[in-house]
């Protein structure tokens, strides 16, 4: 809480020492810039005004957090009078866009320093609570308004209601703590008044924690501040039948997770690499077997039809011989048996002579003895395009994502070698995966889809953006959006060139990354 009149000429010069310092606090070094940018989109002021006696007057000013597009969490302490004085109003005003929206407390929990706001107008960009535990000595970032940055900055009245970036300090977890009322996260990262209700989150934007207060150094001491831990809050929700994001898994680093990625690939495209070389020796070593039997048989075969035409050239010869004989002695009936017969023999020994194999049945032979212990609907697919969709079940594998905002339930889809996933929904290829763009009107958040059919992956990349790249990405999707699946050249040049402008707009790393593998449903 923060009454705007109690500020000295002392602490107008330590807190512009603090907002000369800031960066050095802020910068992260296990974290994205971007993660916490996009936690900042849920974060907001919450200033609370008095209209006793005709006059309007600033009671408080602290933080809060969208916990839904029309909820916010902040401290009881900050809207403590807002929640028994009817005269006393609450105004939001969101770190991104250009107007502010008026809220009423729907509950208030003060043992446990918490309270729910309802937005009357307006949504906000709901943020993401993280339901694991939050190990001692990991980075975290303090998120909200401090009152000592807006007194620096001389800020009016007016300024405060103003959209604003909020302030970030890093800081580490330093335990958790349990008072007799509340458990509490203890960490390092600076507050002043101003950072009430405001989150405590981890370096891929995850809220761990509500700001609430600080301790103060004596005789030389440390400062240490405290949060309403995430598992004290997510009760407090979840007690009112409040829907909100719920997330788990380790914070991986972008860079991190992308060299696991590689070093997997590597891994995988070696084995398969062995495999195939070993399959290609077998292949190799198998093919030569039967082309040596096939040489043989052949061989055996073009040598038994010309032993047996040479034994009937000589049996014809014999009967040629005999006709001679029976001719010489007018023996005309033996004569012409034995010539008919020397004849028919002749005729074999041509026709056996001119039926051998010849050495190019040996490939064909090959051919078939390979074919034959193929299964019959390999053999009908050899060469065939598959056109028929296939469905596909595919499940996110944890170890290999970043889950900063989505559940991790299975995805289901259709899938066709045309890129038609669903039967409606046309993906394009590149670089050996087939990718499709989304920006949704309703959510602050960009999705590039792709799937790679060869190593049945399904990866869905998530950017958190500002309003204005948000607004940009919307605009593009419109000039180039194609709505039913289509092998239209055109067609898949505008889908091509809707993914390469919204792409262009993004920064190098998504917030958050889910590979699932697929397979056959």
């Amino acid at each position: 809480m923060f009454p705007f009149s109690a500020m000295t000429k002392f602490m107008r010069f330590f807190a512009a020492v603090c907002l000369f310092l800031s960066p050095l606090l802020i910068a992260p070094a296990n974290a994205d810039a971007s993660d916490i940018s996009a936690a900042s989109r849920s974060v907001v002021r919450v200033i609370v005004y008095s209209s006793a006696e005709g006059q309007q007057s600033i009671v408080s000013i602290g933080s809060g957090v969208a916990v839904a597009r029309d909820k916010i969490v902040t401290n009881a302490h900050v809207v403590e009078m807002a929640s028994f004085d009817n005269s006393v109003q609450i105004v939001i005003v969101p770190s991104d866009g250009t107007q502010s929206y008026r809220a009423r407390v729907t509950a208030s929990l003060p043992r446990k320093d918490l309270a729910l706001l309802q937005l009357t107008s307006g949504a906000l960009v709901p943020a993401s609570i993280f339901a694991g535990v939050s190990e001692d000595g990991a980075d975290v970032f303090a998120i909200g308004y401090p009152a000592s940055v807006d007194v620096a900055l001389e800020q009016s009245e007016t300024d405060v209601l103003r959209p604003q970036q909020p302030v970030k300090t890093r800081g580490t977890v330093s335990s958790g703590r349990t008072s007799k009322s509340v458990e509490s996260l203890l960490h390092t990262a600076p507050i002043a008044p101003g950072n009430s209700g405001g989150p405590i989150v981890d370096a891929c934007g995850r809220v761990l924690g509500i700001n609430s207060f600080g301790s103060v150094a004596t005789d030389g001491g440390a400062e240490f501040y405290f949060a309403i831990s995430a598992r004290e809050l997510s009760a407090f929700l979840t007690n009112r039948g409040i829907a909100f994001r719920a997330v788990r898994g380790d914070c991986r680093s972008v860079a991190e997770l992308t060299r696991a990625e590689a070093e997997l690939e590597a891994t995988t495209r070696a084995k398969i690499e062995q495999e195939a070389r070993v399959a290609a020796e077998l292949q190799r070593s198998r093919e030569g077997k039967v082309r040596s039997d096939a040489e043989h048989a052949v061989i055996g075969e073009r040598e038994n039809h010309l032993a047996l035409a040479t034994l009937l050239l000589v049996l014809s010869a014999v009967a040629g011989g005999a006709a001679w004989q029976f001719s010489e002695r007018e023996q005309r009936y033996r004569f012409k048996t034995a010539t008919a017969a020397g004849a028919v023999l002749f005729v074999m020994a041509v026709g056996i002579f001119a039926a051998r194999p010849s050495f190019d049945e040996v490939d064909d032979r090959v051919r078939t003895a390979l074919t034959a212990d193929m299964p019959d609907d390999a053999v009908a697919q050899k060469g065939a395009v598959a056109t028929e969709p296939k469905a596909k079940i595919c499940v996110l594998q944890p170890q290999r994502s970043r889950i900063t905002m989505s559940d991790t339930a299975d995805v289901e889809f259709t899938w066709q070698p045309d890129g038609c996933v669903n039967g409606r929904t046309q993906y394009v290829e590149s670089g050996g995966r087939w990718v499709r763009s989304f920006v949704p009107n309703n959510e602050a958040q960009i999705s590039i889809v792709s799937y790679a059919p060869e190593a049945d992956i399904y990866r869905i990349e998530r950017f958190l953006p500002g309003n204005d790249v948000m607004q940009s990405a919307r605009a593009a999707r419109k000039l180039y959006d194609v709505k039913t699946c289509t092998v239209d050249p055109a067609q898949l040049t505008n889908i091509d060139n809707m993914n390469k402008t919204i792409l262009a707009q993004l920064p190098p790393a998504p917030n958050e990354i889910l590979l699932f593998t697929c397979s056959d449903r």
